[in-house]
């Protein structure tokens, strides 16, 4: 392969490239409804031309043939009147005017084909025009989803996932550690309070079983030895070993 054959590839190669990437799917169709629609105008333009001079035609062989007819009355009057000179001649006449229609006849049936011709092609690009819009209409509509769908795939191809599954697992955590500080205020509140009634619970028991003792010592049972009438009997004499005893659980309590 010549030199300038590569390089003439490699130029319709790069052109082509330039052109696929140029073409927009939404402007090409509607370019190419836009030249069917600028076809069926001239189309329509040559349909009423031919159906115009279709009917030039038909004027025209109609008048050969009246005035094929007039000369051939003309012929037969001559001739009734005995001039065979001026019949021959109105017979001339009437031939000629016979050539003229037979050969406006023969254009008047092609003239007649071609307007039925054109009218068919005039349907036929018609109902290709509608059938192209609609399609037009249908791949915009896909063309269209098709870059939304591209757009929305950039955009969450730009998204860091791992970024934000860390930024919700951090959030996350301190929700529950917010969460374990507030039950642990509620069971040191709980708490707290269970404490209060424990200690009046404590208390209440201390005060009943001081009042028993009092009410013990008051009652003085029977069986509890009796003084020796030596001893003395003063409230306000004091016992050593009490008073010891008494200051030793003073000293306890207060430490």
């Amino acid at each position: 392969m010549g030199l300038f054959d590569r390089i003439g590839r490699v130029v319709r190669a790069n052109l082509n490239d330039l052109v696929n990437k140029a073409e927009d799917p939404e402007k090409i169709l509607e370019q190419a409804v836009i030249e069917m629609q600028e076809d069926l105008i001239q189309l329509r333009q040559a349909v009423a031309q031919t159906i115009a001079q279709q009917k030039r035609s038909q004027q025209q062989y109609n008048q050969a043939q009246s005035q094929a007819n007039q000369w051939q009355s003309r012929a037969q009057l001559a001739l009734q009147k005995g001039d065979e000179n001026l019949a021959r001649e109105a017979l001339q006449r009437k031939k000629g005017y016979l050539e003229t229609a037979n050969t406006l006849e023969i254009s008047l049936r092609q003239q007649t084909e071609q307007v039925e011709t054109l009218k068919r092609n005039l349907v036929s690009l018609e109902s290709k025009i509608s059938e192209a819009k609609t399609k037009k209409n249908m791949l915009k509509a896909r063309a269209q989803a098709a870059k939304a769908n591209e757009q929305l795939n950039n955009v969450l191809g730009g998204i860091n996932t791992s970024s934000a599954t860390s930024v919700f697992e951090r959030m996350e955590e301190k929700v529950m550690i917010q969460e374990a500080k507030s039950q642990a205020a509620a069971e040191l509140m709980g708490s707290g309070l269970e404490e209060q009634f424990r200690a009046l619970e404590e208390g209440s028991d201390v005060d009943d079983e001081l009042a028993a003792m009092k009410a013990q010592l008051a009652g003085a049972p029977a069986n509890q030895p009796q003084l020796s009438p030596s001893a003395p009997t003063d409230s306000s004499t004091s016992n050593p070993e009490i008073d010891n005893e008494l200051e030793e659980l003073r000293r306890e309590l207060n430490k």
